[in-house]
């Protein structure tokens, strides 16, 4: 394979938002540079290689040209363009991993119900909850991030599919998961419940775990924070390092300070317990399993909430991916995606009664 390389740069300019001209071969840095300013603020370009350290496929991916110059999208061509990805996504890991698709109201919230060919001896007691990626704007994994796990785990997965910002800010997509949690409820133990997902959904995870923990509900026997974070109030570090597809493509800079995400966060108060898990009393969080690669801009997030968890003296269990961006398990092509489903169907398995 062709040695390809990557250049990260971090700027002053970049960390103010100033808008920048498309990179090119002409203008990209060619040396290793730092300089740390007064402010503390790192200027800094970097040539990074594709690592050999990943399969050939993650390394074809890394190696994809992206432009990083701005771009222009409404909200509803991100909307329309992101359930005809999902769609043909969700089909290529249905031929992968056969699982059969329907759609349903529970607690008076329209999910998925996600089936396997055939359910494991003594699995008919338990269920899996997922509440699904896409910024809280959009739904980029009620199919990707459910049917390879109902497959590997010959479980049920229940897809959630939450009132979306910016219409429906904080807590609409809390309350939507509660009321599917508490009808599910009425026929499984908390004990055969899990609940897990990815970027947004892994914050929404966390964030409705804290409000069980609230109303006094029984917690699920699992949770699965698969590239999340725990505090709306400040930006990780990997937020001023990686874009959506870590080295390469558009780099929005962070709001370092206050709240973030603000169509979603609305008028709460970004340290708000439920929002921000990382100000909530952790303690009697059930097992947890947190994932995340080596170029995830929420790196950071979910590395500082699983700390958040020990303090708190969860079973909480990090695996970092070497390399990969953000939610890379998205990506049916990829071995690692197909590990990291592995490792996120295994710990449903061991921690959920049968």
């Amino acid at each position: 394979m062709k040695n390809f390389n990557m250049i990260v740069v971090l700027s002053a300019a970049a960390l103010a938002g100033t808008s920048l001209a498309q990179t090119t071969s002409a203008n990209a840095p060619q040396s290793n540079a730092s300089f740390i300013d007064a402010q503390g603020t790192a200027h800094v370009s970097r040539i990074v290689p594709v690592p050999k350290t990943i399969s050939p496929e993650a390394q074809k991916s890394l190696a994809q040209p992206v432009s990083d110059g701005p771009t222009a999208e409404s909200l509803a061509d991100r909307r329309a363009k992101t359930d005809t990805w999902q769609a043909k996504a969700g089909e290529a890991y249905r031929q992968a991993y056969p699982a059969t698709i329907a759609s349903g109201v529970i607690g008076g919230v329209p999910v998925r119900i996600i089936t396997p060919p055939v359910t494991g001896n003594g699995k008919n007691s338990r269920v899996l909850i997922n509440v699904h990626g896409g910024g809280f704007n959009s739904d980029s994994g009620s199919l990707t991030e459910t049917i390879p796990i109902a497959n590997l785990t010959q479980t049920k997965v229940i897809a959630v599919l939450y009132r979306l910002a910016p219409e429906h800010p904080f807590p609409a997509s809390v309350e939507d998961t509660v009321a599917v949690y508490k009808e599910l409820l009425k026929t499984y133990k908390p004990q055969n419940i899990a609940l897990y997902g990815t970027s947004a959904g892994a914050i929404l995870t966390a964030e409705t775990a804290v409000k069980l923990k609230q109303l006094g509900l029984p917690l699920p026997g699992a949770l699965g924070i698969f590239s999340g974070l725990g505090d709306f109030s400040l930006a990780g570090d990997s937020q001023s390092m990686y874009a959506l597809r870590g080295l390469s493509g558009y780099l929005s800079p962070p709001v370092l300070e206050g709240a973030h995400d603000p169509e979603y966060v609305g008028t709460t108060n970004p340290k708000d317990p439920v929002l921000s898990p990382l100000y909530a009393d952790l303690k009697g969080m059930p097992p947890t399993l947190f994932i995340t690669s080596g170029r995830d801009l929420l790196l950071s997030g979910t590395t500082i909430l699983h700390r958040a968890f020990l303090r708190a003296g969860a079973d909480a269990q990090l695996v970092v991916f070497e390399a990969l961006p953000h939610a890379f398990w998205n990506d049916v092509d990829l071995p690692e995606s197909h590990e990291a489903d592995e490792i996120m169907a295994h710990f449903f398995d061991t921690h959920l009664g049968k």
